[in-house]
C-alpha cells in the first residue's frame, strides 16, 4: 500500500513504582542468528485497566497527494482525528526529514499552508498523529545513519507539530533492513525515554503489513528488536489490505479477521519473550487494523462498506484499541470521468458509496482519542499467567489431550479457547508457542463463550454405511458404522474393532469421521 498508521490506549494516570523488566530475545537476521542479548530497562507504568478500554479512530491523509486534499475538513465531522503521511527522508539531505522526500517541513508550511491547515483542525477540536515511512519513499532510519541526527530528525517532528503519537509504519525493503531497524528501535527508544523523564508522553505505534497467517517473519523481526531495545510499543497495526495469493479465495473480511487473530496469537508471544505477559483482553486494545477502502491495489481485491462494519463489529467484539483506514482521500466515490475503477485511484475509493461511509462504517464505536491513549505504560497483568481450567459442562467441543488424534477440521477446546486442527495431528499443543501459522497445526478459533454447553454431535442414520462387524474383511477407505458413529479403515484389517481407536490411534486401522464430513454427508443426503 501507499501508507498506514497506528495508535494507542488509555488509562489513568496511578504511577507505580520503577518496574525492571529482563528482555531475553533470540533476533534473527534473515537467514542467520544473531543470539540472545539481555536487557535490563526500567519502565514508569500506568495499570491497565479492562474497564478503561478507550478506543480510537482516524483515517490517514496524504499530506503531498495530488489533488491536495482538505484534510482540516475532518474538523467539522465526526471522525476529526487525522494520521498525516508521510513523513521521510529528504531526497537531497537524508537526515533531514520532509513529506515525501520534495518538501521539507518549512516548504510545507509555506507552500502546503500545513502549519495553518493543522491549528484549524485543531481548532475544531480534531488531533493529528504523524506516520514515518510508508510504501514508496525512505524511512529516516534507512537513509540516516548516524544516531544523533536520526534522533534530531525525529524530534524536530515531534516537536514542531507537537506531537504526543507517532506512527512507523515500516514495509519493503526498509522491513528487511537489519541496520535502520536497529538504529531506529535505539533512537525511538532513546526519544520515549528523554520525553518520559520530562513527563511528557509519546506513543510508538507500529504499522507493518500482514497476511492471514499473521505478522510475516520480518514483521516479527521488527517488532521483537522494538522490544528488545525497551521501547514501550503502544500497539501494533496490522496493513488489512493487498493479500494477493495468501488470501487463498477466502473473502477480504474473513482473510482479515485471520489475520487479526494471528497477530493477537503472536503478539502474545513476542510479549512474553521480552518479560512482559499480557492477558489476551491487554494485547487486544494492544492492536489496531488500516483496510485499504474500496478497490484495493489487486485488481480483485475489494473492500466494501459492509466488509469494513464487519470488521468493525469484530474490533469492538475483542475491545481492539484502534482503526484506521487508507486514506481519508479516498473516501469518496470516482467521478464519472473515471473510466477504470479497478485502476487505483490516491483521491476515490473505486466503490460508489458517498463521501466519508468507510469512515463512518468503522469510526463506530472508537470514540478515544491520542492524548487519552498515550498515556499509557505497558506492564505485565497479574492475571495473565492464569491457565483457564477446562469443564467438560462449558466446553461446546472435547477438550484437548494428549493422547488424542486429530484429523483435520476437528475441533477441541484448550485452556478456555477452541482451536481447529489444520491437518492431523497427535502431541501438538495447541497453544504451544510458535511465531508463524505454519508452525503450527492448529488454528485459533476463539474463546469459549460464557454459558456455552457441549455441542452435540451429528450422528448419521442407520444404514448409511454397513454396521462393523468382526468376521467382516475391510479394505482401506471402506466406511461403516459402530454404535452410530461413522469410521473408515485406513488399511486392510479383519476383527479390529474402532473402539480402539480413541485409545490408541497410531494403531487402529480405524480413524473416525470428522464433523466436518458427517456435514458434508448429511448435505448431500438433503439434497437428493
Amino acid at each position: 500500500m501507499n501508507t498506514t498508521a497506528a495508535k494507542a490506549t488509555t488509562c489513568g494516570t496511578k504511577k507505580l513504582s520503577l518496574v525492571r523488566v529482563v528482555v531475553a530475545f533470540a533476533f534473527i537476521i534473515g537467514v542467520g542468528y544473531v543470539g540472545r542479548e539481555y536487557v535490563q530497562q526500567k519502565h514508569i507504568v500506568e495499570e491497565v485497566h479492562e474497564e478503561a478500554h478507550d478506543p480510537w479512530f482516524a483515517a490517514y491523509a496524504d499530506v503531498v497527494s495530488v489533488p491536495r486534499y482538505s484534510f482540516e475538513q475532518l474538523g467539522a465531522t465526526s471522525t476529526k482525528d487525522v494520521i498525516l503521511s508521510f513523513i521521510v527522508s529528504s531526497a537531497k539531505e537524508p537526515c533531514v526529514p520532509s513529506w515525501g522526500s520534495d518538501t521539507t517541513m518549512d516548504e510545507a508550511s509555506i507552500d502546503l499552508d500545513l502549519d495553518r491547515r493543522i491549528a484549524r483542525l485543531r481548532q475544531q477540536g480534531g488531533k493529528i498523529a504523524v506516520s514515518f515511512g510508508g510504501a514508496i519513499n525512505t524511512e529516516l532510519s534507512v537513509s540516516c545513519k548516524d544516531n544523533d541526527q536520526l534522533y534530531s530528525a525525529y524530534n524536530a517532528v515531534i516537536t514542531r507539530y507537537d506531537l504526543d503519537t507517532i506512527d512507523l509504519d515500516i514495509e519493503g525493503q526498509a522491513l528487511r533492513d537489519i541496520e535502520s531497524i536497529e538504529r531506529r528501535a535505539v533512537t525511538i527508544a532513546r526519544l520515549q525515554k528523554d520525553y518520559q523523564d520530562k513527563e511528557k508522553n509519546l506513543a510508538v505505534w507500529l504499522t507493518v503489513p500482514v497476511s492471514p497467517q499473521g505478522l510475516t517473519q520480518e514483521g516479527v523481526n521488527f517488532v521483537a528488536h522494538m522490544l528488545l531495545r525497551g521501547v514501550d510499543i503502544a500497539g501494533i497495526n496490522v496493513m488489512t489490505m493487498d493479500y494477493g495469493e495468501s488470501r487463498q479465495g477466502k473473502s477480504m473480511v474473513d482473510s482479515s479477521l485471520e489475520a487479526l487473530m494471528e497477530t493477537h496469537r503472536q503478539l502474545k508471544i513476542l510479549y512474553a519473550q521480552a518479560g512482559i505477559h499480557l492477558s489476551d483482553a491487554s494485547l487486544w486494545t494492544k492492536i489496531g487494523a488500516t483496510p485499504m477502502i474500496g478497490q484495493n491495489d489487486i485488481a480483485d481485491e475489494v473492500f466494501t462498506v459492509e466488509d469494513a462494519k464487519a470488521i468493525n463489529a469484530f474490533a469492538m467484539s475483542r475491545k481492539m484499541g484502534r482503526m484506521s483506514m487508507w486514506s481519508a482521500n479516498r473516501d469518496t466515490p470516482c467521478g464519472e470521468n473515471y473510466v477504470d475503477v479497478k485502476v487505483v485511484s490516491d483521491s476515490c475509493s473505486g466503490v460508489k458509496d458517498a463521501a466519508f461511509s468507510f469512515a463512518q462504517a468503522l469510526h463506530v464505536g472508537f470514540d478515544g482519542s491520542f492524548e487519552q491513549s498515550a498515556g499509557i505504560r505497558t506492564v505485565s497483568d497479574p492475571e495473565s499467567n492464569v491457565v483457564i481450567e477446562d469443564d467438560p459442562q462449558s466446553s461446546p467441543y472435547q477438550i484437548w489431550k494428549p493422547t488424542g488424534a486429530y484429523p483435520k477440521g476437528v475441533k477441541v477446546v484448550w485452556h478456555g479457547n477452541v482451536y481447529e486442527a489444520k491437518w492431523w495431528t497427535k502431541n501438538d499443543l495447541p497453544d504451544h508457542p510458535v511465531l508463524q501459522a505454519w508452525e503450527t497445526p492448529w488454528r485459533l478459533v476463539g474463546p469459549v463463550l460464557p454459558g456455552e454447553k457441549p455441542i452435540e454431535q451429528l450422528k448419521l442414520p442407520d444404514g448409511t454405511y454397513p454396521t462393523w462387524a468382526g468376521g467382516v474383511i475391510y479394505d482401506g477407505g471402506d466406511r461403516v458404522l459402530f454404535e452410530g458413529s461413522p469410521f473408515q479403515a485406513k488399511w486392510w484389517n479383519q476383527g479390529e474393532s474402532p473402539a480402539a481407536s480413541a485409545a490408541n490411534p497410531d494403531n487402529s486401522p480405524w480413524i473416525p469421521l470428522t464433523q466436518s464430513q458427517i456435514n458434508e454427508i448429511l448435505g448431500n443426503k438433503q439434497e437428493k
